[in-house]
């Protein structure tokens, strides 16, 4: 199986922790040259540093900057003007009633977790036609298939990414470039470990009481029963970015621990 990156760079966004800096570790270690991206300065040295730390051999490169904004996209492609592969890790989610996220809200969710993508592709996609070869991932969410009463903008957004890749996907028949979207099901990243600890707090119940219930009154259909971890989720994601996923293209690939049950 060809998973040999050597000599491409891959451009990882939101990959100062969670799901983004696993990819980023695995891409790494595919060989590719990484780009490694966050909102704040501070966030993305504190990742650089600690990624530096644990892979000394590794080419990365540092990009600040904020992506809900064309030119906070323009900032990052002028840094990084060609990638060979992109992952649009991005994304920001909250969990409350329908009646309480307003306009603004709306509008943030599809700055950050649509046209960041959007934006992105729109910008390194030419240049991999024109090489004949790369790769665009977005990674979207189960949330974008079931989408959660609480969490219906999200939903909204994740849905919106599904549909944009397999257009992009049409665009790139009879060449080396591909477009796919993987969709996560719950994991334990940071931001997750952060909710449910101020929740035990408020509510005076154990952290794992409440993840247990995440999958016993809220994800019941799920198989694994548990949290993924961003590793798990990373495997697929560097998959995809590989040679050797040539022959998958267009695709909505889940890693979601079977939440959906749907099997087309």
């Amino acid at each position: 199986m060809d998973l040999d990156l050597a000599g491409r760079t891959a451009l990882v966004t939101g990959s100062t922790r969670g799901i983004g800096y696993a990819t980023l570790r695995g891409l790494a270690d595919m060989g590719a040259r990484v780009v490694l991206h966050g909102r704040t300065p501070e966030s993305v040295a504190q990742a650089g540093e600690e990624f530096r730390a644990g892979r000394p051999g590794a080419s990365v490169q540092t990009v600040a900057g904020d992506l809900g904004t064309a030119a906070g996209c323009r900032a990052l492609t002028t840094a990084v003007p060609v990638v060979d592969v992109l992952v649009n890790n991005l994304g920001i989610y909250h969990m409350r009633p329908f009646a309480e996220f307003d306009d603004s809200e709306w509008q943030e969710y599809f700055q950050v977790n649509v046209m960041s993508g959007v934006r992105l592709a729109r910008h390194y996609l030419p240049a991999m036609l024109q090489k004949d070869w790369g790769r665009i991932v977005f990674v979207s969410s189960e949330s974008g298939v079931h989408i959660p009463p609480d969490m219906i903008p999200y939903g909204f957004s994740k849905a919106a990414q599904l549909a944009i890749g397999r257009g992009l996907a049409e665009t790139t028949g009879g060449t080396g470039v591909t477009v796919n979207s993987v969709l996560p099901g719950p994991t334990w990243v940071e931001t997750q470990s952060d909710r449910l600890q101020r929740l035990a707090q408020a509510e005076r119940r154990p952290v794992d009481e409440l993840k247990r219930e995440t999958f016993t009154v809220r994800k019941t259909s799920s198989l694994l029963g548990r949290y993924t971890t961003p590793d798990e989720v990373a495997n697929l994601i560097c998959y995809v970015c590989s040679p050797a996923s040539i022959a998958t293209n267009g695709a909505s690939l889940r890693v979601d621990g079977g939440i959906v049950r749907n099997y087309i």
